[in-house]
């Protein structure tokens, strides 16, 4: 689903928040492991994920983790949530750099939304 944020059309979850694309994923994968899920926890699924208003359901797949749990990709990006977000519509992940790479909200067209700060 997508809502208007601060920076634009977004993607969000289900309950309205923030996801975003973690800069570091190469090829479809996570990169975020370990002490990043804790602030980065991945969008996770255990069927198939659906697209609801806003975003294409074309552009929605998933990826298999390490631990063979299933993480919703958009675009081919893997998603995760913020812990700092903790109501819906905010993006106080945009344009953080933690664990190696750059946190950037997604737009429904599938790329990343530089906040600029």
């Amino acid at each position: 689903m997508s809502r208007s944020s601060s920076l634009g059309r977004i993607v969000v979850d289900g309950t309205g928040r923030t996801l975003y694309l973690f800069e570091k994923d190469r090829s479809r994968r996570s990169a975020c492991y370990g002490a990043c899920t804790q602030y980065w926890p991945p969008l996770l699924t255990h069927g198939k994920p659906i697209a609801r208003v806003g975003v294409k359901q074309s552009l929605v797949g998933t990826t298999r983790r390490r631990n063979g749990t299933r993480q919703v990709t958009y675009a081919g990006h893997p998603l995760y949530r913020y812990v700092g977000d903790t109501r819906p519509g905010q993006t106080n992940g945009a344009g953080l750099q933690d664990f190696g790479g750059g946190w950037d909200p997604i737009s429904p067209a599938g790329k990343k939304i530089e906040s600029g700060g």
